[in-house]
């Protein structure tokens, strides 16, 4: 199947005032999780934007350490992601735990990246939009349009740039789990 990439939304969309923001129920990881996927595949074009504009403001100031520090993070997350999908245990833990997988990769970088080079650059290039990523997309409730766009994204209708890391990560084989079942209680 093509990769499509995802429409850029309207920027009142993706930043609107505070009403379509709520902080996300700590209790339930399962439901937070999902918004974190959602709004990832949703507004998957909008976090690239932001973080190219971070990635090419750090770029300019320092090009060098800021490829090195790339290289060695895209080095690392497919290292990390061959590994676990090799070894049971470990595609386990990736499966339950998908934010502490995200974070051993980041401090596996940080600490190779260390050794290499200039560790602000991997603070500021890397992690920053890394992380505004993670807070809008734990913050921004979804919508309608949201939801729909990202069942036919779970379904396999289209692909995606976000839903291949997304499934790098194993974090939406639960949708089309879901959705099986859904459609196999309506026939029932």
């Amino acid at each position: 199947m093509e990769v499509q990439v995802a429409p850029l939304r309207a920027w009142d969309d993706f930043f609107p005032g505070s009403d379509r923001f709520a902080r996300p129920d700590f209790k339930d990881i399962s439901k937070w999780n999902n918004r974190v996927v959602s709004n990832l595949l949703y507004y998957q074009t909008n976090y690239l934007m932001v973080a190219a504009a971070v990635v090419s403001i750090v770029g300019f100031l320092s090009p060098l350490n800021m490829l090195i520090g790339g290289t060695v993070v895209v080095l690392v997350f497919m290292g990390f992601v061959w590994v676990s999908h090799n070894k049971d245990i470990l595609r386990r833990l990736k499966k339950q735990y998908p934010t502490t997988f995200v974070v051993v990769i980041m401090l596996s970088s940080y600490f190779l990246i260390s050794y290499l080079g200039d560790v602000m650059v991997f603070v500021f290039g890397i992690t920053l939009p890394l992380l505004l990523m993670f807070v809008h997309a734990s913050l921004r409730l979804r919508n309608i349009k949201n939801k729909l766009e990202n069942k036919i994204e779970g379904i396999g209708l289209k692909k995606t740039p976000m839903g291949i890391i997304l499934d790098a990560l194993e974090q939406q084989e639960d949708s089309i789990n879901k959705l099986a079942d859904y459609i196999s209680k309506g026939k029932e």
